[in-house]
């Protein structure tokens, strides 16, 4: 009996340090643990870096992202494992009720960056400067130019573009989808006559080398600005036409959190949205949203003695 007695506790010991050790290793902080995020594939090049250079800095930190559609990564913000999703617009009031009623928590968000949606055509195109008009008319098929979509209405590029230039109407059939953004560019790489709308991070980089690769095959065009106060005037995407609004494909990129504790999300969050994050965005040739990094023209004086 008294061998049996000696068993159990041994047994419940174990148990116990065996649950001990499960919880201390589901536990994260702000800087370490394991979270899963979701990403709009349009912003994969510049959230890469940002997990990169995260989990290198807290190397006790492993940030997990799955790149995939505007419409999947709202979907998956409902599950229990996705604890941050990076997309291109905030809650709606209905996804918001949502929460509230759900689990009595509304899922934090702010913007953290600006992007724009590029269009890129190829390297041999004859035209590469579009009014809004001419845009409107190549996406609702009156104007007969193939175009090359990112994916089906899931993404948030689709999304943009319907919203923004076609008002809502429907693309037309000349409006064809492909896996993602790569893709996109593949696509156009081959297709004389075509124009593909992609995330500007991933044609928008000087300093990435894959992308000035790239930049040797397709081309940036331009669009109508139409806060300029000189008319014909076309901007190519930049930090600058983001920012004066002289660009009108530019868009937010919101980061959405649902954690009811501070701990990894909230931790890369900070990340993001302090200098060192908010530096990334702009090597990218995003538009930091926290920060405003300005170049200052000083004057130095040398003073002679006589």
């Amino acid at each position: 009996m008294q061998q049996l007695i000696v068993i159990i506790f041994i047994c419940i010991t174990a148990l116990t340090a065996c649950n001990q050790s499960k919880e201390k290793t589901n536990i994260n902080t702000l800087q370490s643990g394991t979270i899963y995020i979701s990403v709009d594939e349009s912003f994969k090049p510049v959230i890469e870096q940002q997990i990169k250079v995260f989990n290198s800095t807290y190397p006790d930190a492993h940030i997990i992202a799955s790149y995939k559609s505007e419409v999947d990564c709202f979907r998956d913000l409902q599950k229990d494992s996705t604890r941050m999703i990076i997309v291109a617009r905030g809650l709606k009031e209905s996804e918001a009720d949502y929460y509230k009623n759900q689990i009595d928590y509304i899922p934090r968000e702010n913007i953290i960056a600006y992007d724009a949606v590029a269009i890129i055509v190829n390297i041999n195109a004859k035209d590469s400067l579009f009014t809004k008009e001419q845009l409107k008319n190549i996406l609702s098929g009156q104007t007969n130019i193939p175009v090359i979509m990112d994916g089906n209405n899931a993404t948030s590029t689709v999304r943009f573009l319907q919203d923004s230039i076609l008002l809502g109407q429907p693309f037309g059939k000349n409006v064809k989808a492909t896996s993602g953004s790569k893709a996109v560019i593949d696509a156009i790489e081959k297709i004389p006559d075509a124009i593909g709308f992609v995330g500007l991070s991933w044609v928008g980089n000087s300093d990435e080398p894959s992308q000035m690769e790239q930049l040797k095959r397709i081309k940036i065009a331009m669009v109508e600005c139409v806060k300029c106060d000189e008319k014909d005037v076309f901007a190519k995407p930049s930090q600058a036409t983001i920012m004066y609004g002289q660009y009108s494909l530019a868009r937010p990129l919101f980061y959405i959190l649902k954690e009811y504790m501070e701990g990894l999300g909230t931790g890369f969050k900070n990340f993001m949205s302090n200098e060192r994050g908010q530096l990334i965005f702009r090597r990218a040739f995003l538009a930091p949203a926290k920060m405003n990094f300005q170049k200052r023209s000083t004057i130095i004086q040398n003073k002679i003695k006589e």
